[in-house]
């Protein structure tokens, strides 16, 4: 008699908690094929939208744990464990971890957001956070610039992202900003000539926009002259200096004076 109701109840927990152990197989076995492919359609979407490639693994096993996640607690649900106690305790750690890393997280964040709108690219020539490079690299929490004088400045994606960025490289073309300061003996239109003409001459001065020249100031002991080529961005100091040095070569050629301190002597009769 003992027997059969030992049989009676081993088969009841048979078919009550062997059907839900099925359950959760079944789960599992779908669910895990439903994951697979979400992340695949979703890998394929990342790469057609032009995702970068170390942000897009990222995000994918990002949504990959999570969806896992979700996966054991619907199979531990279909099992009877109740679930209430271990999502409250995800949803503390997740506080607890992301108070910890609250600087990193919002390096994180900013980094997410360049790789995906875009602001700047490798190679381009900014300036941001005080600093002017070119962006050599760009990582999920830090972007590094190489500035002019072989620097390498590592800004914070955080910071970098909720600053002010100047993109130099974007329209493909920029402007040097030069002034040069002549006497006010000097004839107004041979000066512009004469600047214009070195102008022309400069290596990598682009032809459209046309280089200017205008007086830009009458200062205190000079006529100020505002000298603007135009060059791609990746020759502006070429042009920078090379417009620097001919025009005080042709300034001198052509008699016209930049005026500058002259110190007087005083001698006294012994």
């Amino acid at each position: 008699m003992d027997v059969d109701k030992l049989m009676d109840t081993g088969s009841e927990y048979i078919m009550t908690y062997g059907m839900k152990i099925l359950g959760a197989i079944v789960i599992w076995i779908i669910g895990s094929w439903i994951i697979k492919k979400l992340l695949r359609i979703t890998g394929n979407v990342m790469t057609k939208s032009g995702y970068d490639a170390s942000l897009q693994k990222f995000l994918l096993n990002l949504i990959g744990w999570v969806l896992k996640i979700l996966l054991i607690l619907a199979i531990l649900g279909q099992l009877g464990v109740e679930t209430t106690s271990f999502a409250a305790i995800l949803a503390a750690a997740g506080l607890a971890v992301g108070l910890a890393l609250q600087g990193s997280l919002s390096n994180f964040a900013g980094g997410v957001l360049m790789m995906i709108f875009k602001p700047i690219k490798i190679g381009d020539l900014i300036e941001a956070q005080g600093v002017v490079g070119v962006v050599k690299e760009i990582e999920i929490f830090t972007t590094k610039l190489l500035t002019p004088d072989n620097k390498l400045a590592i800004i914070p994606n955080g910071t970098l992202s909720n600053g002010n960025i100047i993109n130099f490289t974007e329209e493909g073309k920029i402007r040097v900003d030069l002034t040069f300061g002549v006497s006010y003996d000097a004839d107004i239109k041979q000066t512009k000539d004469v600047l214009m003409s070195v102008l022309n001459a400069v290596n990598n001065v682009l032809k459209d926009p046309e280089p200017t020249v205008n007086v830009s100031a009458l200062g205190e002991s000079s006529v100020d002259f505002a000298v603007r080529p135009w060059c791609k961005p990746e020759h502006y100091w070429d042009v920078y200096f090379d417009t620097t040095e001919q025009v005080k070569l042709a300034l001198d050629k052509a008699g016209i004076e930049i005026p500058y301190p002259h110190s007087v002597e005083i001698h006294k009769e012994a």
